[in-house]
């Protein structure tokens, strides 16, 4: 696995944009950029990446969750590809083995990860949706965590990014599920 370089970001909301105070919550996110072994290849057999996805899910998750200021309860994946590899490759290094060392680290996650995956050019952003650890159906904790990295990726790389935070949107208000609206 070749890590050109790994960025964190931490921010902590504590209003609304409206500017309305809220309790505050922070938010965390890794972004390791990482060369792409099939960029440019049609390759059958992706199990490499998923060893990369696993490697990575132990190490930055294990680093954001001592960036919070509470208890991790919401996490969310994304792989951003570049423009010599194809979507499969994000999902290669997102979903076999990457969930596993994430679920430890945050100590839970009956819930799926919410995850998103694209290919795009240097400079692209990418949302990585960030939904509760153990209840899928807490419509107050899906969120979105608009990610990039000014130079990433380039087009033999990969953008994998987790994220966790340990509250709520700000001041959330449209129901608590699809049976308690």
């Amino acid at each position: 696995m070749d890590i050109r370089k790994t960025v964190f970001t931490k921010e902590i909301i504590e209003a609304d944009e409206m500017g309305k105070p809220c309790d505050p919550t922070t938010r965390v996110a890794a972004i390791a950029i990482v060369q792409n072994p099939f960029a440019g290849i049609d390759q059958e057999d992706l199990s490499q990446l998923f060893d990369v996805g696993s490697k990575l899910g132990q190490s930055l998750a294990e680093e954001l969750v001592k960036m919070l200021e509470g208890p991790p309860i919401c996490y969310g994946k994304a792989a951003l590809v570049g423009s010599s590899g194809a979507m499969e490759h994000g999902a290669a290094v997102l979903h076999p083995k990457l969930g596993k060392p994430v679920r430890q680290a945050v100590v839970g996650g009956k819930a799926l990860m919410p995850s998103n995956h694209k290919v795009g050019g240097v400079g692209s952003s990418i949302d990585l949706p960030p939904g509760h650890k153990d209840e899928p159906w807490s419509f107050d904790h899906i969120d979105t965590m608009t990610l990039w990295v000014p130079d990433a990726p380039r087009a033999d790389e990969i953008v994998l990014c987790i994220g966790m935070s340990d509250g709520t949107r700000a001041l959330p208000r449209v129901g608590k599920g699809p049976n308690q609206s």
